[in-house]
């Protein structure tokens, strides 16, 4: 395991913090759209930023990742105040939607990858990396009252299944650490950008 997490470490460092800065940007633009105070910027940036990765160390056993570090939060910091400062309630919902896109694809190799440097088998792997990906976005939403992409036919979930599983099939094969975190993160994001260009949904049932 400690030789997974060595070859991993560049691939989580690079990832992580655009994760987390892309995710709590997309909280704190939702905190813009509600009118909401500063202090709900800072607070709506953070629970995204870190709250897929928070769920994810606590079901591998590992240490939450931002608990002992200062680092992490600041960057959520950071995002809310040049949100604030940048008038983002003149922005579009479709930005809050790309860079959505962008911490889906990111985060969901994250999670997978760090998934399996604790030893964690290849389809757990990806069902981190999932869980990463999105949960954080979904509490955004809720707390936002904004309608859950969970209960939207968008390609959501799937984009972000799909960057985790083409990162851990990859990686089973031997392809190097970064080049495989690359590749799962424009596969994610290939779909999902698909999915917010084209209109394209997951048909409902029975359709």
């Amino acid at each position: 395991m400690i030789s997974v997490l060595a070859d991993v470490r560049p691939l989580l460092a690079i990832l992580d913090y655009a994760g987390v800065a892309v995710f709590a940007a997309s909280g704190a633009l939702a905190a813009a759209r509600a009118k909401q105070t500063i202090v709900t910027f800072v607070f709506f940036a953070a629970v995204t930023g870190v709250g897929g990765g928070t769920l994810r160390d606590v079901l591998i056993g590992a240490p939450v990742f931002w608990v002992h570090r200062s680092d992490y939060l600041g960057v959520c910091i950071v995002a809310a105040a040049l949100v604030w400062l940048l008038r983002a309630d003149r922005w579009r919902l479709r930005t809050l939607l790309w860079l959505d896109a962008i911490g889906l694809a990111a985060y969901a190799v994250i999670g997978a990858a760090k998934a399996a440097s604790y030893g964690v088998p290849p389809v757990a792997q990806v069902a981190m990396g999932v869980l990463t990906a999105s949960f954080g976005g979904i509490v955004r939403d809720l707390l936002a009252d904004e309608p859950s992409v969970l209960l939207r036919r968008e390609i959501y979930v799937s984009a972000a299944a799909l960057g985790a599983a083409t990162y851990v099939i990859a990686a089973s094969f031997g392809v190097a650490p970064l080049v495989a975190g690359g590749a799962g993160v424009a596969a994610g994001f290939a779909l999902r950008a698909v999915a917010l260009g084209w209109g394209v949904v997951l048909p409902g049932y029975r359709e």
